[in-house]
């Protein structure tokens, strides 16, 4: 069998949906946005806090990777990164930003379109301190997606932060920064086995949210 044939032979929205009607939606996309997580988390959706960001380089280039949710809030959709990561970067050059979340189970996707804003330092230092030891040390050894010729000198690194760590538990990355993403666009999509998908995208205007369907 080829990839080609094995591809085709996948089945495609063969599960169980929830329905959607637009029609009784509230004002403004973070509601409905909470609704949904709040859904998928009780139909037992494998990790929906997971998204994908999506920046652009200083060349316009693309670039995505998959983060998690870290809040949502009346200022948008919280996420939490280096910044002097690729994407730090990329987002200090340009701050506009796309999230995609897809909770398969469900046949539902959610994309939000809008401009990063850094969070208070203090938000960002407490974010640091709740995290995990591991990611912590992870964060605390730096040089994300820098060259690596020895996994050795990875090693070597991780267990001298540990040391660090130990010593100091209080210890912060200062790179650490929380982002949130005020939205601009929000498209809430429900898969439809016939196709006749459901999609409903709201758009901030100068007197606030407008909503409107959208083709499948």
């Amino acid at each position: 069998m080829t990839t080609r044939e094995m591809l085709r032979a996948l089945p495609v929205l063969a599960q169980q949906m929830p329905s959607f009607d637009p029609a009784t939606v509230p004002a403004e996309p973070t509601a409905l946005f909470a609704d949904w997580l709040a859904e998928a988390v009780a139909a037992g959706v494998d990790e929906p806090h997971a998204m994908t960001l999506s920046t652009v380089d200083a060349d316009g280039a693309p670039d995505a990777r998959v983060l998690i949710l870290k809040d949502l809030d009346a200022t948008g959709w919280h996420f939490a990164t280096s910044s002097v990561s690729a994407k730090g970067r990329q987002l200090a050059t340009n701050p506009r930003v796309a999230l995609s979340f897809h909770w398969r189970e469900q046949g539902r996707q959610v994309r939000v379109r809008g401009t990063t804003v850094p969070a208070d330092p203090d938000v960002s230092r407490q974010d640091f301190l709740a995290r995990p030891e591991g990611s912590r040390i992870a964060t605390l050894a730096g040089r994300q997606s820098a060259v690596l010729t020895d996994r050795a000198e990875l090693d070597r690194e991780l267990a001298d932060v540990r040391a660090r760590l130990a010593a100091e538990p209080g210890l912060v990355a200062e790179s650490h920064t929380v982002y949130a993403v005020a939205p601009e666009t929000v498209e809430f999509w429900q898969a439809d086995p016939e196709r006749r998908h459901v999609r409903l995208r709201y758009r901030r205007t100068d007197h606030g949210w407008e909503r409107e369907l959208l083709w499948p």
